[in-house]
């Protein structure tokens, strides 16, 4: 199994992940899921991907059984949905506790969706607040935020990101085959991630991200460009 860093976080992680969102459909036995978590880890898979929202916790709750035995062999990574200091922080309590672990290693600002989420995520007692906080308090190890929906609330994030001196170690967007023609976050941001960083950027397609190189051989360090699907259209909610 190849291993890139990840981030800016200086970590390997496999070129192929475990998505999470899957594991805990209601069709999928919990004991199927776990022999899927243990196979994978087992195979040289490190990278555990999941959400608070997935499957209202049920995700989580499952890998967090999975990775009894296995947390020291996974980069567990969880996102969130609260923009404010309070709700963010009381949806990593419930996400640490149904994981069953004491700390997540990457914890992401979920859904960078809305031309105002930048500006919530860094208003006075807004989510930026709360990922401070839990970094200090080793909740969590690094911090980062993802979106699939255009380009220019991404850079708007970045923007802000610099604007108030705040260091996000991953940066998670989409790149289908399709990006190329409509609001393109391969032509619009992995160009600004690029000046900023030196590690290759990845890709997740169906629960799996695996790592791949762009022609420009200095585009390096971007997490998880993440295709687009169907399933997206479950997150597309007001909040």
């Amino acid at each position: 199994m190849p291993y890139r860093v990840l981030g800016k976080t200086g970590e390997k992680v496999s070129c192929i992940g475990l998505g999470g969102f899957h594991l805990g459909l209601s069709h999928l036995e919990e004991p199927d899921t776990i022999k899927l978590f243990h196979s994978a880890i087992d195979r040289g898979i490190n990278f555990s991907d999941n959400s608070w929202d997935y499957n209202q916790g049920e995700s989580e709750r499952r890998v967090g059984k999975a990775l009894k035995g296995y947390r020291e062999k996974v980069f567990v990574m969880t996102k969130f949905d609260g923009r404010t200091k309070q709700s963010a922080l009381q949806q990593l309590d419930e996400s640490l506790q149904r994981l069953q672990v004491d700390h997540v290693d990457l914890w992401q600002f979920h859904e960078n969706i809305r031309l105002e989420d930048p500006d919530r995520f860094f208003a006075d007692g807004g989510a930026h607040e709360a990922m401070t906080e839990a970094k200090q308090k080793g909740k969590i190890r690094y911090m980062g935020f993802t979106g699939h929906k255009d380009p220019s609330v991404h850079l708007r994030m970045l923007e802000m990101a610099d604007k108030h001196s705040f260091r996000f170690e991953t940066v998670q967007m989409p790149l289908s085959v399709m990006d190329a023609h409509f609001r393109s976050f391969g032509k619009e941001v992995l160009p600004v991630l690029v000046k900023k960083t030196d590690r290759s950027p990845g890709n997740e397609i169906n629960g799996q991200r695996p790592h791949f190189d762009q022609q420009d051989r200095n585009a390096h360090r971007v997490l998880a460009l993440r295709s687009e699907s169907a399933n997206f259209s479950r997150h597309h909610r007001n909040r």
